[in-house]
């Protein structure tokens, strides 16, 4: 049986059902995960997998992120059951990298403020924001992370808008040559645009608390794309409070879904959404069609192209081989 913790495309979905039993989960929630999982083979993973479901389930062959982020599969656990992880790089990397350009965008140009008082205040109070609007041509954008999302808003930020692009990475072979490789010191204190699309480690949790947000530009602005827990809350709300920073755009929070009751509503000039960044029809059906390649390829014998636990392979072979 195959199961997915929540729908896929149209085209997925008849390609799956048509390599075996395929089955959707009722809520993306860890009690329906749990429940309606049983005797799962493979699972198609778009919400969090309880560890309790891969000591459970004996069948289980792979668990395949539909994505590329890990933070959703207990990978340690899945190895030490002897069950494969794969997961989707890059195939909605030009997705989220032009929602950073749309959110730049439209905080520089004060959309939010233009958007609200327009409709409740009318057409002077929202075009007397235009005077302070700026333009993202020309400025500095700093990139924290430079794996597919980067390399491609790089491209677009040079390219599109002739920005400079600066970044920090731990893996120095990913910066394109035209792009410059910095600490993060050095990237905090020279960039206009900071966005972040790290993934979640130890390394990167709280990698932006207040010390961190201090050492920005005044004036600039933060974009995460990346994990919630990258950047520390309430750091963050205060530096947008006291005007040091002048807007953000987050996807992606400590706790989701984001609180109704949340400070980051309060914010006028913050751009709240809701992990959607690297979300359209199309990175839909293009991660799902890799989704469907590596599930056949699994349900045949094979092993996925995009196996991220190699280490789980002889306890794997010798439960299926």
């Amino acid at each position: 049986m195959i199961f997915s913790t929540h729908p896929l495309h149209p085209e997925v979905t008849d390609a799956l059902s048509a390599i075996g039993d395929y089955r959707v989960a009722s809520a993306p929630s860890a009690k329906a995960i749990s429940s309606e999982s049983e005797g799962a083979e493979l699972i198609v993973v778009r919400a969090p997998i309880p560890p309790e479901v891969i000591e459970r389930e004996k069948g289980l062959r792979a668990l395949v992120r539909h994505g590329a982020g890990l933070d959703m599969i207990p990978v340690e656990t899945a190895t030490r059951a002897g069950v494969l992880v794969a997961n989707v790089p890059g195939a909605n990397a030009i997705t989220v990298a032009e929602h950073v350009i749309w959110s730049a965008l439209a905080l520089l140009r004060r959309y939010p403020n233009v958007n609200d008082d327009l409709r409740a205040r009318g057409w002077v109070e929202g075009r007397a924001h235009a005077d302070h609007g700026r333009e993202l041509t020309g400025k500095t954008i700093g990139i924290v992370g430079m794996g597919n999302v980067g390399r491609k808003l790089a491209g677009m930020a040079q390219h599109g808008f002739g920005m400079e692009v600066i970044c920090h990475t731990r893996r120095p072979d990913s910066v394109p040559q035209s792009v410059r490789a910095m600490s993060l010191d050095q990237v905090l204190g020279t960039a206009d645009v900071l966005v972040l699309c790290c993934p979640l480690t130890e390394q990167t949790r709280g990698l932006i608390d207040a010390a961190a947000l201090m050492r920005l530009k005044p004036g600039a602005l933060l974009i995460n794309v990346a994990r919630g827990p990258v950047v520390v809350e309430d750091a963050l709300i205060d530096a947008i409070e006291s005007g040091h920073l002048s807007g953000a755009a987050i996807d992606v929070f400590d706790h989701q879904p984001l609180p109704n009751s949340h400070r980051l509503f309060d914010l006028r000039n913050v751009i709240l959404t809701p992990h959607m960044a690297g979300i359209t029809e199309e990175s839909m059906l293009r991660m799902g069609q890799v989704v469907a390649a590596e599930i056949r390829r699994i349900a045949a014998g094979d092993l996925p192209e995009n196996l991220v636990n190699p280490e789980a392979l002889d306890l794997y072979r010798k439960r299926f081989v």
